[in-house]
This record gives structure tokens, sequence and C-alpha cells, in this order.
């Protein structure tokens, strides 16, 4: 965090934490900490300004109060995300999102990996018990900050070659729509659930916080399954956008 001025002075008017509190705005202001990134930790800030923690607590108490940062707990503090990012009620990848919106989408894979299908996951695929599927979990992210945790379910005749893809930057749509398989439409549920602490770990939340769950299934034109997902979005990042026709006569 570049330019915080090596200390604060009780020679001002405004009191010691008002300074702290209006330097901490003025450099996210500025741009110098970006939405959803976290602040140096408290001892560090306290060096820089020359303040005591309690000072400084109080100052980021009242950012958070505003809105302006968010505290994780054992985590550190964080300026809010500008804006929740509005999705369309279309079939688009997370990466296609992020190029309409003129935002970089990457990922941090955490893992990739053939398995076994569960009773349930053969349901969704309409498979057998135990017939192989891909996995892959990525944390997804938006300019470099973390969005939502994806854990993805793929046929393994649909993943041939998957393992020799960098899902960092790769879409998982673009791969498999480049394999030769295409994605025609989706069955879509969304509900809230409290993040665990692995979750909220992945999304720099607090544990316990709400994190809206979108699971899908996306097939084919000939209603073949390609593809199962789970995407668990921060809940203060992520809006989806929907409408409504009401049948004629009704």
């Amino acid at each position: 965090m570049p330019a915080v001025p090596a200390a604060l002075t009780g020679g001002y008017p405004e009191p010691l934490w008002m300074q702290a509190k209006e330097a901490l705005e003025n450099r996210i202001a500025v741009g110098e900490v970006k939405p959803g990134s976290r602040l140096p930790p408290e001892r560090e800030l306290c060096r820089m300004l020359g303040i005591s923690r309690v000072t400084l607590r109080k100052a980021l108490t009242a950012l958070v109060e505003e809105g302006v940062l968010r505290a994780a707990q054992g985590r550190g503090w964080y300026v809010s995300a500008a804006e929740r990012k509005e999705w369309p009620n279309t079939l688009e990848s997370f990466s296609e999102t992020a190029r309409r919106m003129g935002l970089l989408a990457t990922s941090e894979v955490l893992r990739r990996e053939t398995g076994p299908a569960s009773f349930d996951e053969a349901e969704a695929f309409q498979i057998a018990p135990g017939t192989p599927l891909y996995r892959l979990e990525r944390v997804r992210m938006l300019d470099g900050v973390p969005i939502a945790v994806d854990h993805s379910l793929v046929p393994t005749d649909v993943a041939a070659g998957f393992d020799a893809v960098d899902f960092t930057v790769r879409s998982l749509y673009d791969t498999i729509a480049d394999a030769g398989f295409e994605l025609a439409q989706a069955d879509t549920t969304i509900e809230a659930r409290p993040a665990d602490a692995a979750l909220a770990g992945h999304l720099a939340i607090a544990a316990g916080t709400p994190v809206l769950d979108m699971r899908q299934i996306v097939r084919d034109r000939a209603q073949r399954p390609l593809l199962s997902s789970s995407i668990r979005y921060a809940g203060d990042r992520y809006r989806l956008r929907t409408s409504f026709m009401r049948n004629a006569g009704q």
C-alpha cells in the first residue's frame, strides 16, 4: 500500500482516528488499494501511520460502517467491492461474462482429476454409478478479485485432453466447444447457503457468510448432459438478472 503518510500528527483539529480514516479512504479512492483486496496487517498500518491499534481500529470500524471496508474475522480488512457484477439470464460462461464487462477472468485451480460418479452424479449425467467423470475445481476471479468457487464435472469422453489445458486462463465452456460439443441449454437452481471455513478462505469472507450456490446441468441440443457445475458466489459480488413473462389470459 504505497504513499501512506509515515505518521499522523496530533496538531490538526481532527482526532487522530479521523485523520487515519481519511488517509486510508484517500488511498482507496485513488485506486492504490483495489476493490476486494486486503489492507496491510494492522501492525504495519499502525507503524506507517504512527498511531495505536485502538486508534486504528476506530478508523477501520468507521470505514466498515460507511461500506468502504469489510472485516473478515481472522483474515483482516478488505476493500468492499465497488458494485455487484450482474450476470445475464442467457447461458453464458464466466469468461464470456467477464469479456462483456471488460474484465479479466482468471482462475486458481484447486483440483483436477478423474474419479467415479456418485449415485447423484450418475443420475444427473444419466450414466451408471462409478462411471468416471472429470472433476475440475477452481476459484474464479475477476481482475484478481475472488468471485466464486466452481466445482465442475464433465464426462471423460468430452474431457479428452483436458489435463493439458491451462484452466487458470482457459474457459471450460470454450474448451468443451473446441472439442466439438455444443452447450445449448441449462437447468439451474440457486439458493443461499452459509460459507464453510474452506470456502470462506478462498473468497476472503467470514465463515458463515451467506453465499449463492448456483447448480447447473448443461446439455447439448439432443439433451445429453455435458457439464454439471456447482458455483458458489460471494453474495456481495454477484447479482442475477432475469425476466418473467405472464401467459396470456392468466
